[in-house]
């Protein structure tokens, strides 16, 4: 899990709901059943319309991507494909076989299968970087979905405002009228500020951290294939892992 997240979803959530207890009022006052209508529903409405269908389904498993920490480390895949070359060089390409079993990366998975399988270097860069470039292309996607709910949420807020103070101009002859349009004209700008910037922005940003992360892991692991397809020996292949690590974490990597 990453920690990071859940510490600053959590921390941003009780520094709001502190704020509104030390107020005095409670949150029964903050809890309007028409403002949560207007924003999250129109927020949903708006992607329904924005988004194909499944797309939308598949917020899910962006969110639980923001969570999930499930890459390793470039130290460790630097690491990885020293001992893979090691052995290439011992005893050859097709004694990978047997360490296929050991790695649950089903991308790395399918590279060696193509280096045991005799495809070339160029083969491996060609099919690999295809891959490379639609997992990008999805993780944009999911971007663009939580930009659009950041982009609405706040829209719709503005739409209850207008709503409720609608209702208000209307019942100023009845003063118990009065309190129930404002409240939604002024909850409904609340709960949409809060969508957008505590959960919608952040999350999209983690989304395009994890996004980054995972692309240039994967572009490392394809220069170790090629390296492994073209015979060089471990510190060659060590040496050319090396450029994709910051140059702190390439003294530290020397050391160890």
């Amino acid at each position: 899990m990453d920690l990071a997240t859940i510490i600053g979803l959590i921390a941003g959530m009780g520094l709001v709901i502190g704020s509104i207890m030390l107020g005095g009022g409670g949150l029964g006052p903050f809890l309007n059943v028409p403002s949560i209508m207007i924003t999250v529903g129109g927020s949903i409405a708006a992607i329904l319309i924005n988004f194909p269908l499944q797309s939308v389904f598949g917020l899910f498993s962006v969110f639980k991507k923001c969570f999930t920490v499930a890459l390793p480390s470039t130290n460790e895949v630097i690491d990885q494909f020293r001992n893979l070359s090691t052995i290439a060089r011992r005893d050859g390409l097709l004694a990978l076989e047997s360490e296929t079993e050991q790695i649950s990366d089903t991308f790395l998975v399918r590279g060696l299968e193509m280096v045991i399988g005799g495809s070339s270097a160029e083969d491996v860069d060609d099919v690999l970087s295809t891959e490379v470039s639609y997992i990008e292309q999805r993780h944009k996607n999911g971007k663009k979905l939580l930009d659009s709910l950041a982009a609405a949420a706040p829209a719709f807020g503005m739409i209850g405002t207008l709503i409720g103070l609608v209702q208000m101009l209307q019942s100023l002859d009845d003063p118990s009228q009065i309190g129930v349009g404002m409240a939604t004209a002024l909850l409904t700008t609340l709960y949409g500020a809060v969508i957008a910037n505590l959960f919608c922005i952040p999350l999209a940003g983690k989304l395009e951290a994890r996004s980054t992360e995972e692309i240039m892991l994967r572009e490392l692991m394809i220069a170790g294939l090629t390296a492994l397809v073209e015979g060089h020996p471990p510190r060659v292949v060590e040496e050319r892992l090396h450029a994709y690590l910051a140059p702190s974490n390439r003294q530290l990597q020397d050391a160890a």
